[in-house]
């Protein structure tokens, strides 16, 4: 069959067009904004999308500290982490965290939903997300994203 008209075309880093994205997460669902801002970092709704290639946009996330939870998750979900030391498990909610670093729900949300290796450590890489309006990336002159506007 060599006949065939088209070619299977794999994205690598020399013919990856990575662009700058902001969302605005004031009045946001956490896990909705966190698959949407996870399809965008990875790529997946580029049209030559590559599995094993960082193809996906930079993006920019304001306005961290004013997400919603849905439900009482607010209250009644619970953040694991261990100090490295005996008995050193120590919980929290994520009212106590978005009270101490509003950022760092979105963040572990969002890495969560990223791939468990080299790859998603780099993806991780491109996230920018900031507690109040402001950001130092208008430089960059990133495109507003509408959150509806993306599948």
């Amino acid at each position: 069959m060599n006949t065939l008209s088209y070619k299977t075309i794999s994205a690598n880093q020399a013919t990856v067009t990575k662009e700058w994205v902001l969302i605005d997460a004031e009045n946001q669902v956490l896990g909705r904004l966190s698959t949407k801002a996870a399809r965008l970092l990875r790529g997946k709704l580029k049209v030559n999308y590559t599995p094993h290639v960082d193809c996906g946009d930079n993006v920019i996330i304001i306005n961290a500290e004013k997400i919603i939870l849905t439900g009482k998750k607010m209250d009644d979900k619970v953040y694991v982490r261990h100090t490295g030391y005996p008995g050193g498990q120590r919980f929290a909610t994520p009212k106590e965290l978005l009270a101490k670093k509003p950022i760092s729900v979105v963040e572990k949300a969002i890495r969560g939903m990223l791939p468990k290796n080299r790859l998603g450590r780099e993806l991780f890489r491109n996230l920018y997300v900031y507690a109040g309006p402001e950001h130092p990336h208008q430089a960059q002159q990133p495109k507003t994203i509408n959150l509806n506007s993306i599948k």
